[in-house]
Parts: C-alpha cells; structure tokens; sequence
C-alpha cells in the first residue's frame, strides 16, 4: 500500500489532503489492493456495486452488453483514473457492466459504504474526499455528453474525424496518439470494425490523415455536420 502513496498524492480525488493523512484515510475507508493479469475480469456485471476502484498500474475497459448481445466499449481507462464512482454515487446494488484487465494491472478498491456514512472521528478530509468525488463525477458526466456527441453523427466518417478533431484539441497538435486499437475505437464510436477501417483508409487515400496503429495525424480539415 505505502508504494502508491506517490501516486495516490496526484489524483484529484485526493487533492486537498496531505500525503501524511492519506493512509489514516485509507485505512478508514477499508481499501485493498489486488492485481489481475492481462484480459482478466475484474468485475462481471451483477456483482456488487459497494466500490470505488482507483487503476494503480495497467489499463483497463468499461464494457457493456445490448439486448442483442453487441459489445461497446464505454470508457478506457490507464493509470491513475478512477471507476464505478457514479454507479457507487447513485446507490446502485449490482453493477451494470462488465470491467476488464487489458494488461497486468492493479487495481485500489475503496469501500463505499464507509465512504459515505459519517466519520466518526469527524475528520475534515474525509469530508474533502467527498467533495473531490462529487467534482470527478460531475466532470465525467461532461465527457460522456462528448461522446454522445461523436455516436450522433450521421455517418461512420463523421464519427471517426469527429473524435479524432477532439484528440488533436485535447493534445494541442495535430499529431497524436488515441488510447484505443482498432477493435476498442471501433467499439466506443459504436461502428462495425470493417466500415471504420474502410473509411480509415479513404481517409488516409484522400490525404486528410496519416495513421501508424494508434498514431494520427491531420493534414486536412474536415467538417461535419453537428
């Protein structure tokens, strides 16, 4: 546990709290860590949803399943993010989606019931911690909205050149890399693989892209129509 204190001392969930008062919190909070190998399930939808998880090394995806049985990939997320925060927020008993291990990972678990119930001790930064989780949440919310954006675009084109417009904003360049392969871009836009690797390459044909694996770059402006 004392080997994350570094890392745990960067993420907003903690800002506010000094790196000292860190581990009285997790303590209180009953935390654990556990690791979990390469494409290994870390939690199945219709387990319970008593937790907050903090990724500590490794990646992992936030995944769910339609009526239909198609997979969509909601969020991926790397070092340092944190995850089933809302679903803990809304009082939620069992999970709603399936959460998978990309690559050897570790993974901090904080139990949110004795997140949200009053300390008895009345110290003030479990009284932060909150308010941190509630901003995380909020700023999430935002990000969604984002992506909901990109899926009501017309056409797998537009889909794709949106989010990559987004990528090159948020890096400041136009040369960039996305956090996604072709499988799991193809999963969070909500496209078939095949179409979006067929407009990949028009796109790159056409010269409005360049593409090595999960690097881009944008030669050309497109717009489209939201």
């Amino acid at each position: 546990m004392d080997n994350y204190i570094n890392i745990l001392t960067k993420l907003p969930l903690f800002n506010g709290i000094s790196k000292d008062n860190i581990p009285i919190l997790l303590k209180r909070l009953e935390t654990y860590i556990k690791s979990y190998k390469k494409d290994e399930y870390i939690k199945l939808s219709g387990d319970p949803a008593n937790f907050i998880g903090i990724v500590l090394s490794g990646n992992i995806q936030i995944l769910t399943d339609d009526f239909y049985g198609k997979r969509s990939i909601t969020s991926s997320l790397n070092k340092g993010a944190l995850f089933a925060e809302a679903f803990a927020c809304a009082g939620l008993t069992t999970l709603p989606v399936d959460i998978l291990s990309c690559d050897d990972t570790d993974i901090m678990f904080i139990n949110s019931d004795k997140l949200f119930s009053s300390c008895s001790n009345g110290c003030e930064f479990h009284h932060t911690i909150i308010e941190n989780l509630l901003n995380i949440v909020a700023k999430k919310n935002l990000m969604l909205n984002q992506k909901l954006q990109y899926i009501s675009h017309k056409t797998t084109r537009e889909k794709i050149m949106a989010y990559l417009n987004d990528q090159a904003k948020k890096q400041r360049s136009n040369e960039f890399t996305i956090p996604f392969d072709r499988q799991s871009l193809a999963d969070y836009l909500g496209v078939e693989r095949s179409a979006m690797s067929a407009e990949i390459s028009k796109l790159v044909k056409q010269g409005i892209i360049e593409t090595n694996r999960s690097s881009f770059k944008i030669l050309k402006h497109f717009h489209t129509d939201n």
